[in-house]
């Protein structure tokens, strides 16, 4: 028997694939200079410390910490953590990971239960190495207290200059921009908000006017943006245009997360008049103002209650009429009703629809981060792999543009007797041929980029949603904004579809429910 005796084989030290975290609190020119200088610092960090292989530096700019479901680099880093991309993060200070105490520790339960250490320089605690959510807790909480401390005597700013009249606004609205910090008129903006209201008071409706501005692409603030029935509605109604400012409309909330709300009266609202250069004259903003009151009552009078035409039986497809019953509301199907069809006994009582709604918003502004995020991020994939199709669009429309003239030029030809009825026929006859054959490519294409208006429609339930306070008795304007028809499914829930193709269901609360009888 021979034994060779085999030499251990000395330890490869263990690679620790690290991951910086570093965040400026503005996006002001110093405050990037800081956040380059804190990029430089971790790459300089891994050639001192061989043991460490910088995975990469996740940098958020100019965000609030206050919220981590804002930040998306910190979001990316800690999915990079889960896919077992990094081992060990580094962050500055606890302030610079988060100044919310509650999402700052989920967030490293999270990471430990993952295997992944922290590091934070300032304070040098090391999960590794100690009891990390005591320590942590007490940072925490300072950073937490600086940043309520910091937003009270924001609001109290912004409260005192609402009261004097002296406060402009943070961002100024279409057809506007900041000079030397007063609101100017910006004139290329102006034209299309002084042309929307002429539009509006020449009997064309909201919709339409949008639809005319995006044919004639007429940009908006962002050139990726369209119009749509509610920035119409929202020009039509701002009163800056007109010269005056209501400001408070929205108000952010007193706790962490920091959130902006719709103002219902929580908080005093302030009315200037005169407050910055008008786009339109009083008079034809006030003219708007009575048009929109007058088409509101018309198109009331069309449907006489708020669930005329909105809830659906899944049998025959028919709308629910209205019904009062020793007085309690009650929609049942209208085939069922007549006698025309064999539907299903399906009956609710006004009020329950009412309530379902309020548990289903509920629901869904509480996940919409996760809901509706994941949506919008889906479709700016998609649509970032849309370009080649933009593109093609953009040629298509030159070649339509192209051959319309020439038509034009054929026209003329033939209206001054240069080219005979024969001749104008054959050659307008194959230009006609080309545009339709064009436009039909032009409608494939944008089959293939409609995601583009869904991304749109999905951001504006996402804002709406975000304005949001749960527990809010029903809205019946936030009803209007986003429920586009409710399916009956039987006496004990209800599916909700509404604005960008989302379905719902919920359930009725048991003591509204009717009974099957």
């Amino acid at each position: 028997m021979t034994v060779t005796d085999i030499s251990r084989k000395p330890d490869i030290p263990k690679v620790i694939r690290l991951g910086a975290y570093c965040r400026v609190s503005s996006n002001s020119a110093d405050q990037l200079h800081s956040f380059a200088a804190q990029i430089r610092y971790y790459k300089d960090y891994e050639r001192k410390n061989p043991q460490y292989r910088l995975v990469d530096v996740y940098a958020d700019e100019g965000l609030s910490g206050t919220d981590m479901k804002k930040r998306d680099e910190l979001n990316r880093l800690i999915r990079d953590c889960k896919l077992g991309k990094v081992d060990r993060i580094i962050t500055k200070s606890v302030s610079r990971f988060a100044r919310n105490t509650q999402e700052l520790l989920v967030a490293l339960r999270s990471l430990k239960e993952m295997g992944v250490s922290i590091y934070f320089e300032e304070q040098g605690i090391d999960s590794d190495k100690m009891n990390m959510e005591m320590l942590v807790t007490f940072p925490g909480m300072a950073a937490q207290q600086e940043s309520i401390t910091i937003s009270d005597n924001m609001r109290w700013s912004y409260q005192k200059r609402m009261e004097s009249g002296e406060f402009n606004c943070n961002a100024p609205a279409y057809g506007f921009e900041m000079v030397d910090g007063l609101l100017a008129v910006k004139e290329d903006e102006a034209a299309v908000i002084r042309r929307i209201f002429d539009l509006y008071l020449q009997g064309i409706g909201k919709q339409n006017i949008a639809n005319i501005l995006n044919a004639e692409r007429v940009p908006r603030r962002y050139s990726q943006k369209k119009w749509y029935h509610h920035t119409i509605d929202y020009v039509l109604n701002n009163e800056r245009y007109m010269g005056d400012a209501l400001l408070q409309k929205k108000f952010t909330t007193d706790t962490l997360p920091f959130r902006q709300v719709r103002n219902c009266g929580e908080k005093p609202q302030y009315y200037v008049e005169n407050s910055n250069p008008p786009i339109i004259s009083k008079e034809i903003y006030y003219a708007a103002q009575r048009l929109q009151k007058v088409r509101s009552n018309a198109d009331r009078k069309v449907n006489k209650y708020l669930l005329s035409g909105l809830l659906q039986c899944p049998d025959c497809g028919r709308s629910f009429r209205r019904q009062l019953v020793n007085g309690t509301v009650y929609w049942l199907c209208n085939g069922r009703a007549a006698g025309a069809t064999k539907c299903s006994n399906r009956r609710v009582r006004e009020n329950a629809v009412y309530d379902t709604f309020c548990l289903m918003v509920d629901k869904l502004a509480a996940h919409r981060q996760n809901l509706l995020g994941t949506l919008i991020h889906q479709l700016e994939l998609m649509q970032s792999r849309n370009v080649e199709s933009q593109d093609r669009i953009r040629q298509i429309d030159k070649q339509i543009a192209d051959l319309s003239a020439q038509n034009l030029v054929v026209a003329r030809l033939h209206t001054n007797g240069i080219l005979n009825a024969t001749d104008f026929a054959a050659q307008s006859s194959v230009i006609s041929n080309k545009i339709n054959a064009l436009r039909l490519d032009r409608r494939k294409a944008l089959a293939e980029d409609g995601d583009d208006e869904l991304m749109d429609t999905l951001k504006s339930l996402d804002d709406i949603l975000a304005e949001y306070v749960p527990g809010t008795p029903f809205d019946q304007q936030l009803f209007e904004q986003i429920v586009q028809s409710i399916t009956v499914v039987d006496n004990a829930q209800l599916a909700f579809h509404l604005i960008g193709g989302l379905a719902l269901t919920e359930k009725i609360p048991e003591n509204a429910r009717c009974g099957t009888a």
